[in-house]
Parts: C-alpha cells; sequence; structure tokens
C-alpha cells in the first residue's frame, strides 16, 4: 500500500461566517500537527465558498493571505455535494502527475482527501489518525461527529447520544468527518453533484469497488447544533427531527 505524501482538506461553506473561523483554524491546527509528525507530508486546504452573500469571503480571504496553504474557490450551486466535488477536482487539477506512471497505477495513490464542514471542529490528531489508517491500509475512513453541547437543545443532544454511542466500526457517514485515498475516489466516480447524501453515495461507491473502508471513533469533530437546515435532510435536518419525535420514541 503506497504511503500518504499529499492531503488535501475540502470544506465547503454557504454563509457561515458564524462557525467559520473556528473550522478554518482548527484544520490549520490539525495541519500542523499532521506536518511536524509526518515531515514529509504536504497539505492543502481548498475552502469553497458556494454562493455566500455573508462574511465567508473575508474571512477565507484572511487565511489565505497569511498561510499558502489555503486555497479559495468561489462557485455558485448552492449544492454541498456540487461544492465538495469542485474542491476536489479544483486540486486534482494541479496535482502533479507521476512522468511514467507503473502499468495500472493510479496517480492519486500517494494523496489523502479529508473531508470537513464549515460548521465543525476538526480535533487536533484529525489528519494524523487518517493518515496513520491509511498507510495501514485503508481506503477511506469514517471518523464520528458530536453536535456541541454549547448551543445545541439539551433533549436533542440527550437523544441524538441515546441513538449514536461512540465506538470504533461504527454504521455512520459523515461528511464533516470523512477521508478517502485519491485512487479510490477517482476509480468511485468521486462525489455524485447532488444536494445531501453526496459522502454516503460515495462510500457506497468504495465499497461496491471492494476497497477497505475504516469507521472510527478516535477522530471526533465537533458539529454545531443547529437545526436550521443549509442541506436538505443534512445533519441540521436530522436534529430538527430529532427534536420533533416523542420522548418516548428514544427513551422509553
Amino acid at each position: 500500500m503506497d504511503r500518504v505524501e499529499q492531503v488535501a482538506v475540502v470544506v465547503p461553506v454557504h454563509n457561515e461566517e458564524q462557525y467559520l473561523p473556528r473550522a478554518l483554524t482548527g484544520i490549520r491546527t490539525a495541519v500542523n500537527a499532521l506536518q511536524a509528525n509526518r515531515l514529509h507530508v504536504t497539505a492543502t486546504i481548498v475552502v469553497v465558498l458556494d454562493s455566500c452573500t455573508d462574511g465567508s469571503r473575508g474571512i477565507a480571504a484572511r487565511f489565505t493571505a497569511v498561510d499558502t496553504r489555503f486555497r479559495a474557490l468561489e462557485v455558485d450551486f448552492r449544492s454541498v455535494g456540487k461544492s465538495r466535488r469542485a474542491g476536489v477536482e479544483a486540486f486534482l487539477a494541479s496535482y502533479p502527475r507521476a512522468a511514467t506512471p507503473p502499468p495500472g497505477t493510479p496517480r492519486s495513490s500517494r494523496l489523502w482527501l479529508a473531508n470537513t464542514d464549515a460548521d465543525s471542529c476538526v480535533p487536533v490528531n484529525w489528519l494524523i489518525r487518517q493518515v496513520e489508517l491509511a498507510d495501514a491500509g485503508a481506503d477511506a475512513v469514517l471518523g464520528s461527529v458530536e453536535p456541541d453541547p454549547e448551543g445545541t437543545d439539551p433533549e436533542i443532544l440527550k437523544r441524538w447520544h441515546a441513538r449514536h454511542p461512540f465506538q470504533e466500526h461504527h454504521p455512520h457517514v459523515y461528511g464533516a468527518n470523512f477521508g478517502v485515498r485519491g485512487s479510490a475516489y477517482e476509480l468511485s466516480g468521486g462525489f455524485p453533484r447532488q444536494r445531501s447524501h453526496e459522502d454516503r453515495a460515495l462510500v457506497e461507491q468504495v465499497r461496491r469497488h471492494g476497497l477497505m473502508v475504516r469507521a472510527t471513533d478516535s477522530i471526533r469533530v465537533l458539529i454545531s447544533g443547529r437545526i436550521h437546515a443549509r442541506a436538505p435532510h443534512g445533519f441540521a435536518a436530522y436534529l430538527f427531527a430529532l427534536g420533533l419525535e416523542p420522548a418516548l420514541a428514544v427513551e422509553g
């Protein structure tokens, strides 16, 4: 299995001025930790600004101005799936190609594509752990998430924890905490251009190709507990639905 030499982090953004500074700061800290741990690994963070009309563009500009690892890409999709795909494609377009790759060897087998969301905060070891699992043979890594207790309705938070125990080999797929080898991404067709569940659809394709998918709770991303959805059927919509259910449906 090829060892990871390049990491690209893709962050779709649609009017996230409230959470974006924390998200990008967390990613930068995780990248710094990775590069201190693995000196040979290079990293790029692609911030995909999708139809932003708030201060998100300015926030991204402040990061790109002082850190060359950050790139900003502006699109007009209003679709998280299309935004994720555009961010990956923009990076792949500049990814160096081997002059004479071995027959049947994808050029991107040493590339790792890490994904999170603009209303999330990744842990310091986020990329270190993903790369460890990739170097051990994983073609995709499914991390866990936790709604931020600050800003989440206590009853919704209680119901969420009841349904999502933290454990290794969990069954969940979260776009806020997901990584995939570049070759697996290309083989599986990439993120589909859909408004929600693009992460699940990609993981299904990765599994259909018989590639190794590792689910872990060793990297847990904190995600906002808002219930006003930006994507239909996304995480916020799920929390909203939990809040509408009778308490006995979860607690009884």
